[in-house]
């Protein structure tokens, strides 16, 4: 069995395409058909189910994706081990993070890294949504609950909370409600509830049972910015909300916490790149607790 076309097996799997996988790879996509049919011809096993749509593991292949993750963490172990201290910081890192931690934290302090290693690039992906690790659609992924599932390593990173807050100018227009019930005399700014992904987001009904929004966005940011344009009272993060003088605190209740958690997939944690880029970002936010607290 060829371990190239067992990387190339790999990459198919997690792009769900042999197209995807051969622009991952920087190979032409008759090498990456080539090469999985020479797995197959090894193996005597049909990995794969030709779609319209891309490629979808057959029983055999989903058996052999198992035996192929740990055979690449094998890999990654011997090429880590046999550098040593002399591995060189390089190559690409693609973090996926929420867009508040993302863009509010991250964005402004991941460019000290890339000064620091002048040949490591960083991807940051500050979106909305979850990220696969064990698809490789982020080496590292900054999420809002810890994973249960998959061969996943997590570290707390640290506890935010989130709070009622609206524009001063909202307040001197409109008052300020005095209960939770009084919320529903106000225009309220929210999430579009269908597309949260993690159900620790969903968090409306501890501020209110009958929170219904007049103006809903998919982004943290996005529903700072219609806050602070008076568009009504929003649940914002604190550590954001705090950096707006124009934004106030509505105290009707009292704010909720979550947390923060960096994870990256068991393969890839001895590779000093992913070491790097998780140690600056955990040594960043431990800096700077002080600003989610």
């Amino acid at each position: 069995m060829n371990w190239d076309d067992v990387r190339v097996f790999l990459a198919v799997a997690r792009a769900g395409q042999i197209l995807g996988a051969a622009r991952r790879l920087e190979l032409n996509h008759a090498t990456v058909s080539r090469r999985v049919a020479a797995l197959e011809d090894a193996l005597g096993a049909k990995l794969f189910r030709r779609l319209t749509t891309g490629s979808e593991l057959t029983e055999a292949g989903e058996r052999f994706l198992g035996i192929a993750e740990r055979m690449e963490t094998e890999m990654i172990a011997a090429r880590a081990e046999l550098a040593g201290g002399d591995e060189a910081i390089s190559g690409t890192v693609r973090i996926g993070a929420p867009d508040g931690f993302g863009v509010a934290f991250l964005a402004s302090r991941l460019g000290a890294l890339t000064a620091q290693h002048r040949d490591l690039r960083v991807q940051l992906v500050p979106v909305p949504r979850s990220f696969s690790l064990s698809r490789r659609e982020a080496d590292i992924a900054i999420t809002t609950e810890r994973p249960t599932e998959g061969r996943l390593v997590a570290r707390k990173l640290v506890d935010y909370s989130l709070g009622l807050y609206a524009s001063s100018d909202y307040v001197q227009q409109y008052g300020h409600p005095a209960t939770p019930a009084e919320l529903s005399g106000h225009r309220l700014v929210g999430y579009v509830p269908d597309l949260v992904f993690s159900p620790s987001l969903d968090y409306a009904g501890e501020f209110s049972a009958e929170w219904e929004a007049t103006f809903s966005i998919s982004s943290a940011l996005g529903q700072v910015e219609a806050v602070r344009s008076g568009a009504g009272i929003g649940i914002l993060h604190a550590f954001i909300a705090r950096a707006h003088p124009d934004l106030v605190p509505v105290t009707t209740s009292g704010p909720i916490r979550r947390a923060y958690w960096l994870v990256h997939h068991e393969s890839v944690r001895q590779l000093s790149r992913i070491q790097a880029v998780s140690a600056f970002i955990t040594q960043a936010v431990e800096r700077e607790k002080h600003l989610f607290q």
